[in-house]
This record gives C-alpha cells, sequence and structure tokens, in this order.
C-alpha cells in the first residue's frame, strides 16, 4: 500500500511539474420546468469582477481562470437567485456546470433575498435534502458511498457502521430505490440483499455524480412501489471538449475513469474500479475471507438535435467472497461458512424531448439483471443451510411528462411498466427459528413471471401569490397478485415570505412484498399488498443567505404488513437488517401493523467562504404490532440522534472535515441463556421482545484533503479516520453455537482509509 501511495506520487511529481495554471468554466443555463435555455443570465464569480452572460442557446465559458475554488452567481429577471458554491478550476480541464433557474412567483416587498445557495427541486417541496457533487466527494466517513454520505441527515436510524443500509423514518431498506438519470437501478451496492436496497459497499463512481436528492417521504405520485424514500442521482455529462482521465485509490478499491466527446454531438464518461485487497494480502491469511470485487459503469450522451437528446446509462458489479470452514472455527462469532459470488448489471436508455416552452418528456427502457450464487453452511454441524443460484431480471419501461399550463399552473403525467422474469432456485436447509421452532427444509424450483404496471398524474398550481397546491395520485397493479392500489397525495406550500416557508403533506404509499417471498409459496399470491400513510408538516426559514434551518415532524402509519404466525412478534420485512437474508416461512398473512412518528430539526450551512456545516438532531419512535397484537419497539428504534458536520478551507488546497454521531441504543431481544444453550441455538427469551436495548452509539469521523496542482493535471491525497476514539460500539448480541455462549458483534474501531485521485 505505501510502496503505491509513494510510486504514484513520485509519477505524478516528475510527469506534471508544478506552476501556476489556469483552467476553464463551462455550463448551460435553462428553465427549471421547462428545460428551455435562457439567453442574457447574468453570471458571476464571486468576491471578483469576473463575469458574463448566457448565449442564445443558455451556455456560458469562463476561460483562464486561475485554479482554485470559486463560488459562481446566476441572477435574471423573474427568476430566484442561483449561487453554486464549491466550484473548482483544475489546471488545463474545463469544469462544467449546469444550472437550472426556477421562475419567481413571489412578491418581494421589503424583504431582499441575495442568497440561492439552496438548491430547489421541482415538485419536491417537502422532505427533500439535495446535495451537490462536491459535497458528496468531501463528505468524511463515508468513502465515497453515496449511501454512507447521508448518515449526517436527522431522518436515518444508526444501524451498523458494517453496511449501509438507509433506515428512512422507521422504513426497512426493503422500502427504498434509486433513480439515476431516469432509470431505476434497486441497488447500488456490491454484495446486495436479495430483495432489499442495502449491501457493505457502495458501487457508484462519486465523481460521476452532479447531485443526488434524498426524499425521505411524502413524494410525488411520480414514483410508486416504495413506502419510505427515493433517492435521486443525477450523473453529468462527459467533457465535450478533449479526452480527460482520471486515476485513484480509496477504501473502496482502485480504479481509472477516462471522459471525452463523441463526434461534435456527444460525450461519454466511462470508470472501472477494483478491490485490492486481494492483491496484496495472501488469501491463507485471512482463511480466505477477503472481498474480491469490481465495477464498472459508463454513461454516453448523444444530442440529437436542440430537441432531442439520448443518454445510454450501464452500471455492472462482479462480487466474491469465500469465508472457509477452518476461519470460521477461529471467529467466536461466526456460525455460517461459505461463499457468495454474484454479478448485477442495469443497461438503460433514456430519451429526453423538449416540447418548447410548454414543457418536456423523458422516457426510458432498462434490462436488470441480478445473477446470485451462494452457497452456505452452519458451522456446528457443517450441513448445508442455504443454497440460491438464481437468475433474476427484469424489463423496465418508464415515462414522465412535464407540461406547463399557464405561469402558474402546470401538470405531471406518466406510467410506468416491469416485467419480471426470474429463475428461481433456491435450497433452505432445516433450521430452529428464535421461537424454538423447527423450520423444514424446502427447494424452490420456479421461473416466476409476473408484471406490475401503474400511471400518474399530478397537478400543481398556485392558490394565490404566497400559496401553492400540489396534488395528484397513482395507480398500481401487480397482474401475479391481483393487487390493484390507489394512492392519492397532496401537499401544500405557504410561503410567509422569502424566506419562511411552512409546508403540509398527506398521502399513501404502497409497496407489493418481494419477490423471494412471493415465490417460497403459491398461496402468498394472495396476500394484500402493504401501504403507508404519510403526513408531514414542515417549516423553513433562510437564517442567513447561506444558512437555513428546517424543522419536519411526521407521521407514517403501516398496514397489511406481512406476519408470521409461527412467529408473532417477528417483523418480516426487517429480516433482511437482523439476519442479512430473507428466511423461508411456510405461512405469512397480511395482519401486521406499526407506524413511526418523529420530529427532525437541521440547520444547514452552504460553503460561501472559508467553512461549511450542518447540526442536525431527532426524536422519533418507530414500533410494530406483529401477529399476536402486542405493539413492540422496532429494531430501528433509535429514540433519538444528533448530528454534527462541517469543514474548513483555508485555501484551495487544504481541507479539514469532521462528522460526530451520537445515537440512542437500538432495542433487542435478550437470550433465554438456558434454553440455548441446552438446544445449543440463539432461542429467545419470548417475554422480552425487543425490551432491552444496546449501548448508546457515538462514532467521531475525521478527514484532511491535500491538493496539488501541476501544469496541465492534478491530484487529490486523503487521509480519513473512522472512528477516531476508537468507541467500542455494538452492533448486535449472537450465540456462538460452536462454544455454546453469548458473543457481542461489534461495529467497526479506528479504521485509517488513504485515498488517491490523480486527474491528467
Amino acid at each position: 500500500m505505501k510502496k503505491i501511495v509513494l510510486l504514484m506520487c513520485v509519477f505524478t511529481f516528475y510527469l506534471s511539474g508544478a506552476g501556476a495554471n489556469v483552467g476553464s468554466l463551462k455550463g448551460v443555463v435553462t428553465d427549471s420546468q421547462t428545460k428551455q435555455p435562457l439567453i442574457g443570465v447574468n453570471i458571476m464569480v464571486i468576491n471578483t469582477t469576473i463575469g458574463t452572460a448566457s448565449n442564445e442557446d443558455g451556455s456560458y465559458t469562463f476561460e483562464k481562470l486561475d485554479v482554485g475554488t470559486y463560488t459562481i452567481e446566476f441572477s435574471y429577471i423573474g427568476y430566484n437567485k442561483t449561487t453554486r458554491t464549491d466550484v473548482i478550476i483544475r489546471p488545463g480541464r474545463s469544469t462544467f456546470l449546469n444550472v437550472e433557474l426556477t421562475e419567481n412567483a413571489l412578491e418581494l416587498g421589503d424583504v431582499v433575498v441575495t442568497g440561492g445557495y439552496f438548491s430547489e427541486v421541482k415538485n419536491k417541496t417537502v422532505s427533500a435534502v439535495n446535495f451537490s457533487a462536491e459535497e458528496l466527494r468531501r463528505a468524511p466517513g463515508s468513502a465515497g458511498d453515496v449511501s454512507r454520505i447521508m448518515y449526517g441527515l436527522p431522518a436515518l436510524a444508526k444501524v451498523n457502521d458494517t453496511r449501509n443500509s438507509l433506515i428512512v423514518r422507521g422504513g426497512s431498506p426493503v422500502e427504498n430505490t434509486f433513480y439515476i438519470d431516469n432509470i431505476e437501478v434497486p441497488n447500488i451496492n456490491h454484495y446486495p440483499v436479495e430483495g432489499a436496497s442495502d449491501g457493505p459497499i457502495g458501487i457508484l463512481n462519486v465523481d460521476f455524480i452532479e447531485d443526488v436528492t434524498l426524499l425521505t417521504g411524502g413524494f410525488s405520485p411520480e414514483y410508486g412501489d416504495r413506502m419510505s424514500s427515493i433517492m435521486e442521482i443525477k450523473y453529468r455529462e462527459g467533457n465535450n471538449d478533449r479526452i480527460e482521465p482520471q486515476l485513484n485509490l480509496s477504501f473502496a478499491g482502485m480504479g481509472a475513469a477516462v471522459e471525452g466527446p463523441l463526434s461534435d454531438k456527444g460525450n461519454f464518461l466511462i470508470s472501472f474500479n477494483k478491490s485490492y485487497l486481494d492483491l496484496i494480502v495472501d488469501e491463507e491469511e485471512t482463511g480466505g475471507a477477503m472481498p474480491n470485487y469490481s465495477d464498472a459503469q459508463a454513461k454516453l450522451t448523444y444530442n440529437l438535435n436542440d430537441k432531442n437528446k439520448l443518454t445510454f446509462l450501464d452500471i455492472f458489479s462482479v462480487d466474491h467472497i469465500n469465508l472457509k470452514y477452518d476461519n470460521a472455527l477461529e471467529s467466536d462469532l461466526t456460525t455460517v461458512y461459505g461463499s457468495t459470488d454474484g454479478k448485477m448489471n442495469v443497461a438503460g436508455l433514456n430519451w429526453q424531448y423538449l416540447g418548447g416552452k410548454s414543457g418536456y418528456t423523458n422516457t426510458s427502457i432498462a434490462h436488470t439483471y441480478m445473477n446470485y450464487d451462494r452457497d452456505y453452511y452452519e458451522t456446528k454441524s457443517q450441513r448445508q443451510i442455504f443454497r440460491n443460484t438464481s437468475v433474476d431480471q427484469s424489463l423496465k419501461l418508464r415515462n414522465t411528462n412535464y407540461y406547463k399550463i399557464g405561469s402558474n399552473s402546470a401538470l405531471d403525467f406518466g406510467f410506468d411498466a416491469q416485467y419480471n422474469f426470474t429463475d428461481y432456485k433456491l435450497f433452505y436447509g432445516e433450521w430452529q427459528d428464535h421461537y424454538g421452532n423447527i423450520n423444514p427444509s424446502i427447494v424452490i424450483d420456479k421461473n416466476f413471471n409476473s408484471l406490475k404496471a401503474g400511471f400518474y398524474a399530478n397537478h400543481t398550481f398556485n392558490l394565490a401569490a404566497n400559496l401553492k397546491l400540489n396534488y395528484g395520485f397513482r395507480v398500481d397493479h401487480h397482474d401475479y397478485t391481483k393487487n390493484t392500489s390507489f394512492s392519492p397525495r397532496a401537499t401544500l406550500v405557504y410561503n410567509l415570505n422569502p424566506i419562511t416557508s411552512f409546508t403540509l403533506s398527506s398521502g399513501i404509499f404502497s409497496q407489493e412484498i418481494p419477490n423471494l417471498f412471493l415465490v417460497q409459496n403459491d398461496a402468498f399470491k394472495e396476500l394484500d399488498a402493504p401501504y403507508s400513510f404519510h403526513n408531514i408538516l414542515g417549516f423553513s426559514r433562510m437564517l442567513t443567505e447561506t444558512t437555513r434551518l428546517t424543522i419536519e415532524t411526521y407521521h407514517k402509519q403501516y398496514h397489511r404488513m406481512p406476519v408470521d404466525p409461527r412467529q408473532p412478534s417477528v417483523f418480516i420485512l426487517d429480516e433482511s437488517t437482523t439476519e442479512g437474508i430473507f428466511l423461508q416461512h411456510e405461512t405469512l398473512v397480511s395482519a401486521g401493523e406499526a407506524y413511526s412518528a418523529g420530529v427532525e430539526v437541521m440547520i444547514q450551512k452552504k460553503l460561501a467562504e472559508d467553512f461549511y456545516g450542518m447540526i442536525s438532531g431527532s426524536y422519533s419512535r418507530s414500533r410494530y404490532k406483529g401477529y399476536n397484537d402486542i405493539w413492540r419497539d422496532r429494531v430501528y428504534d433509535n429514540i433519538f440522534n444528533f448530528n454534527f458536520e462541517g469543514g474548513y478551507l483555508p485555501d484551495d488546497e487544504w481541507e479539514f472535515k469532521i462528522r460526530w454521531t451520537y445515537a440512542g441504543g437500538a432495542p433487542y431481544t435478550p437470550f433465554d441463556i438456558a434454553q440455548s444453550t441446552q438446544l445449543r441455538e440463539g432461542i429467545w427469551d419470548l417475554d422480552r421482545i425487543n425490551s432491552e436495548r444496546l449501548p448508546d452509539y457515538h462514532s467521531l469521523n475525521l478527514r484532511v484533503d491535500k491538493r496539488f496542482y501541476f501544469t496541465n493535471s492534478n491530484m487529490i491525497v486523503y487521509l480519513s479516520i473512522w472512528n477516531a476514539y476508537s468507541r467500542e460500539n455494538v452492533a448486535q448480541y449472537v450465540w456462538d453455537e460452536v462454544k455454546n455462549e453469548q458473543g457481542t458483534m461489534k461495529q467497526w474501531s479506528t479504521l485509517p482509509v488513504l485515498g488517491i485521485e490523480y486527474e491528467f
């Protein structure tokens, strides 16, 4: 590792040389509603006298800017002023900054707002948080993992450092999904949990991301079949001027990327990443338990003309890990051993059509491929307990339309359809659950074909100059279960003045249970689709032009959740987190209920000069009612959490960042020690289901970045320290079946992460 870092530094120094350098800034300014170019937008480089205006096609250019970090301001009559921070100018390279401006429907009166540092997201006025590309890159404690970057938000529970599960307002990872450029990507992680959205290591290349918006509740009817959250990810376009390569080394692996033009009408982004620990550490030294993975991704953009654009997206990953029997015996906490292999590929094509001043449309078609090869054995008996060689495929068609009816009214509408054709090959060995029940082995060999389809409409209009109503519905149908869901949703926004607003949102969100359950028993097609009610009240106020206060209180009520009568206190959809896998069940009924409620406070300061920060906290409760009609705490119920995150940039070369998190201990069920010892299996104390709590969680993450500017290249070297004061956070208590005693599974201890990014 040290040799690799040293060689890269020496190579960079001798290849590039040092000196004063310049770069350029280019982009396009468009209307956020119609996507049409805006002509004559005033564009200023803050704290300088440098400025320009957008051309007839909305484009602008700043040539020969000194390298460094800039803040750019965009202003246009009739539109809200917008400011973009963290704009990095690099030597010999072009930085591209595309901006959408939003029409200003408010009478300013005596209130003057000079900010615009916070991005406005169309039709997402409630429970939406947006991050820019540079905010994503520099986040401490994330190692470029998009999911971990979100951990500073008050809406997310704190569960386990070793996984990047998004537990959004009490909802399980089953209830989330991701969209990249209008294409759904169900899981963005290596070693994914089948049927859920989480995993231990992210796939996406953060350098390709233009911005990310996390919708934590009350989202538009544009999105269906999810009950908790939507993450919208926008990939940037490649450089239209020249070929630009990049090398990187980080916690996630070592990789390379290249971008450049495609003729004179398009551009491309391509990257490849490979884990490297398996290359420098002998497999026998770790008993084979060494992650070996790689991933590749690409985006190609082609402009047919000024109205039609095609983009092609591909996300690919390969995973392998093998935990050997001897290594499992040496571990106090490993009750199983075996291997995991897998491949994932999502490929999609999106067509965007601009309809002039009336609106635009996006239509995408995508193919998702998931190949599982997992083989696991019980350590104490060496008998096979799980085998999965399934191939999960789906074709998805998605259409979204935006039509501007007038200056105060707009309509969103569209449809989506998904055809799933999966070859399930599963073996579940006989196992004893936490109740002491013996569950017989089952073999599943079935081709599972199903069709889901839905359509939606959403209308936005101004009831008054400062009062906006956003309302709509969606209808979804699943041909396998014959379930049809109607989901009305509405949001009311009241702007007290240009710096203060109130929001009220309510709606229904439905979701089919994972196919992995449906395929286990033909009778499960009779299960109802679970759904949840979201009710949200929000307050937002600009404290300064760069600092915003938001307060939201919410209540989510779940109905028709699947439960197993043989395990009446278990909440089935939480198995992906508690077990790391969905288990087999002989019987399921749609009788479960749950709720989560809380209040969240966040103060966020954008980088205007030399520092930025975010302070957030929440108080919440998340509970469920199983088959026995007893209300219990859900496994994600931290009750409270507090986050502080900030950074200091003394100049254009150094950055110092910090994130500190404190959260209440999650609930857990203690073992019945006597019965567990007798049966050599972890058997719960059934009188105390989720009645105890793990110790409170807290952790400090630090990061330092150093930029090096050369004649025609630049390099970033960073050191990040996770859990800097080595807090021994408990992940869970487990039963060591080999030693036949209770053990403690810890989360990560102090972990230094060194990274290098070299652009040339």
